[in-house]
């Protein structure tokens, strides 16, 4: 009993440090590990099985949509990174350079990739030569290097794994289209895959990606209050394609510049999933994502039939499509219940030598710790079942919490009272003035989250200056 209660009282509580609870929870559900190279993160295989159901899930959307994987290189010749001024200026802080190839110095620095929009321009600019070349719809799956000064397991590291998606257009009706698909795609993912709600909205020219035209986001927020931009979908315009010569001969025999996008999602999603739906005693999965959605806990397994019964149980739920495995290793029940909960599986399957006389096991839901009596025979049948109740379930849990936590602010005065005492998201009427967004981070401590596409109209003035109002904006503090 003393290694089953220290098992559960290794997580700080969250409520007492939410920061601490995050570190304790990804390390002792093994999801990462440190190591020597600062400010990056080894994913164990139980971090890295979710972030394996994340591209799965993702890719498979993605194709759904025309999207073609490919591969760039991982290293950007400092020329290439230097053709568009915005775009590095914005990332030069973050760079990380290699100098020299073995003992011999380059005759030109290279950077390691913070992102490939300057490789895929450069790729593009050789392979797009007629109207018949477009669309080009790719993406590709990576990992990308940004020198971090504060670094946090899956929220933020100095290396980190993505998909980024680049695409080439005729017109700038098609790559708007795409951008604000691709955008689409992201917010159903969350909210049917991850049971996160997010906001959709544009962000703000001081919050837009470096060398963006404009750039959308998906917007949630995690259980301390605070808010995570979750994915963003970018419309570049012709920017890109001018900086790096870009052009195709269109139907109208004249030479015009490509219209260009770009979007990702990384693994800072696993961070979401835990500070969204985690509680004290660790991990809470939704289903669609777990990489294990049921775990069997034979009770006296020792005892004649037991093991074999979990075996055969095991065999009908894999045949109905679930993920499923079996706990025979020699520790307590108590020590697999909490293991189990750690951990995060959606479900367990409790069956002692009384339930299997008696043709049933105990089915134990994690989110609600709900004990359900099923019959054996109908396990098969009624754990999908019980498992898309808890995936629903989660999602207005998430939902319920985020609107409980969402705040309307008409003037200064509130909006500080707010940011102070209630975390979570304010809702507030902006002039569009870089100069009230820039006061508010300073006086305030918050930044612009996104504009909404659902637009409300709160009052008719900014909430920082007086002046008249354009657009409501949700704010808050971000991780």
């Amino acid at each position: 009993m003393a290694k089953e209660k220290k098992l559960v009282e290794a997580i700080t509580s969250m409520d007492e440090d939410f920061a601490q609870w995050y570190t304790d929870v990804v390390k002792k559900a093994e999801l990462i590990d440190y190591t020597s190279v600062k400010g990056c993160m080894a994913i164990k295989p139980a971090g890295y099985a979710i972030w394996e159901n994340i591209q799965h899930e993702l890719d498979r959307r993605f194709k759904e949509t025309g999207v073609q994987n490919v591969y760039m290189p991982m290293f950007i010749p400092e020329s290439l990174l230097q053709k568009e001024k915005d775009h590095v200026e914005g990332f030069a802080p973050e760079v990380a350079w290699v100098t020299h190839g073995g003992l011999e110095p380059l005759q030109e620095r290279m950077c390691v990739r913070p992102t490939s929009e300057t490789l895929f321009c450069d790729f593009y600019a050789r392979d797009i030569q007629s109207y018949r070349d477009l669309p080009k719809v790719y993406n590709q799956w990576c990992s990308v290097v940004r020198w971090e000064k504060t670094t946090r397991p899956f929220l933020r590291s100095r290396e980190f794994l993505w998909q980024e998606g680049h695409t080439a257009h005729a017109t700038a009706e098609e790559a708007e289209e795409r951008t604000i698909q691709m955008l689409n795609v992201y917010a159903d993912f969350c909210e049917e895959v991850l049971a996160i709600p997010v906001i959709k909205g544009r962000k703000t020219d001081k919050e837009k990606f470096a060398g963006a035209e404009a750039t959308y986001t998906i917007e949630s927020l995690m259980h301390d209050g605070k808010a995570l931009q979750s994915g963003t979908s970018h419309n570049f315009g012709d920017g890109f394609a001018k900086a790096f010569d870009i052009q195709f001969t269109d139907r109208d025999n004249k030479l015009k510049y490509v219209h260009q996008t770009s979007w990702g999602m990384t693994t800072r999603m696993i961070g979401a999933i835990i500070m969204v739906h985690g509680d004290n005693s660790g991990l809470v999965l939704p289903p669609r994502i777990a990489p294990v959605q049921v775990d069997i806990i034979p009770i006296q397994q020792k005892k004649p039939g037991i093991l074999e019964k979990a075996a055969e149980i095991e065999a009908a739920l894999k045949e109905a499509g679930l993920r499923v495995k079996t706990d025979d290793s020699d520790r307590s029940p108590g020590w697999k219940f909490s293991e189990q909960e750690m951990r995060g599986i959606p479900v367990r399957v409790e069956m002692g030598p009384k339930d299997m006389e008696a043709g049933q096991a105990v089915v134990v839901r994690r989110d609600t710790r709900e004990k359900i009596t099923v019959a054996i025979e109908n396990l098969a049948a009624e754990i999908p079942q019980i498992l898309d109740t808890m995936q629903k379930d989660m999602l207005e849990r998430a939902r319920t919490h985020r609107d409980a936590h969402t705040y309307v602010a008409h003037n200064m005065e509130e909006i500080k009272d707010i940011a102070d005492n209630k975390p979570g998201f304010i809702k507030a009427m902006w002039c569009g003035d870089q100069a009230c967004e820039d006061r508010l981070k300073d006086e305030v401590g918050i930044t612009s989250r996104c504009m909404p596409f659902k637009q409300e109209q709160l009052s008719d003035v900014c909430v920082c200056c007086g002046k008249p109002a354009k657009k409501m904006v949700y704010w808050g503090k971000a991780y």
